[in-house]
């Protein structure tokens, strides 16, 4: 406690310090001089019209690749509900494909944006997607449409949130 009250105790004192010393400029009266600048700071880039374009390319890419990541799924669970354990495992590799692709797609439209925000972004969706693809856990969860149902939702929110706070 007392090491603690020191160091409060000097910041104290280094503050007193530093209060007395100061560049502000003060006339021969003692009073401070008010020092005016012209410089103005610019508008920040406008992006907008880039991403409406990004946007919409992705929209492409949302309802393209990943409609067809959830035909492929459908086909797995019915595979894996009628124990065809062969044409399930091929259905599922078909669905870690086309979120592969998914991701791809989200990379290349998203390295156009002008946004570096969306263009981060962009990476960060398309790394979920590809990891997920890869790895194939979420799939491997999904034997039923009960097991979709509960969490599908969930994990597209993870997969796009990086994006979707752009378009």
């Amino acid at each position: 406690m007392r090491p603690a009250i020191l160091a409060v105790l000097a910041g104290g004192v280094l503050l007193t310090g530093a209060a007395c010393e100061s560049d502000a400029k003060v006339s021969s009266s003692g009073t401070p001089v008010t020092v005016r600048t012209s410089a103005t700071i610019p508008p920040p880039p406008d992006y907008s019209a880039n991403t409406t374009k990004v946007c919409e390319r992705l929209d492409k890419v949302f309802t393209g690749e990943l409609d067809d990541f959830g035909a492929a799924i459908g086909k797995m669970i019915a595979y894996k509900e009628a124990k065809q354990a062969d044409n399930a495992e091929k259905a599922e590799k078909a669905a870690a494909a086309e979120l592969q692709s998914a991701g791809s797609q989200i990379r290349k439209e998203t390295v156009a944006a002008e946004s570096p925000e969306l263009k981060a972004a962009g990476e960060t969706s398309a790394r979920k997607l590809e990891a997920s693809a890869k790895t194939r856990a979420y799939l491997k969860k999904i034997k039923t449409t009960a097991d979709l149902d509960k969490t599908l939702k969930p994990q597209l929110a993870e997969w796009l949130s990086p994006v979707s706070g752009f378009c």
